[in-house]
């Protein structure tokens, strides 16, 4: 990634949200070939994607914009 250097800070934590498993796990496979990004969670609606950004705090969310419950 331009302008970061990954073996100094790590990889880019990611997760992702979506209401759909298919587009999730999708992103995730992408995602997963690149040596400087991590998926560090996925969320199927708005609650669980606040939960897991408490948790997980990634520095990158994917995220739908229309999501179930919030």
């Amino acid at each position: 990634m331009a302008g970061r250097d990954v073996s100094d800070e790590g990889a880019v934590r990611v997760a992702l949200v979506d209401d759909q498993a298919l587009i999730r796990s999708g992103f995730a496979m992408m995602l997963s070939v690149e040596d400087d990004l991590e998926v560090v969670g996925e969320a199927s609606d708005g609650r669980q994607a606040v939960e897991m950004a408490r948790e997980q705090r990634p520095d990158v969310i994917v995220m739908d914009v229309q999501m179930p419950v919030m």
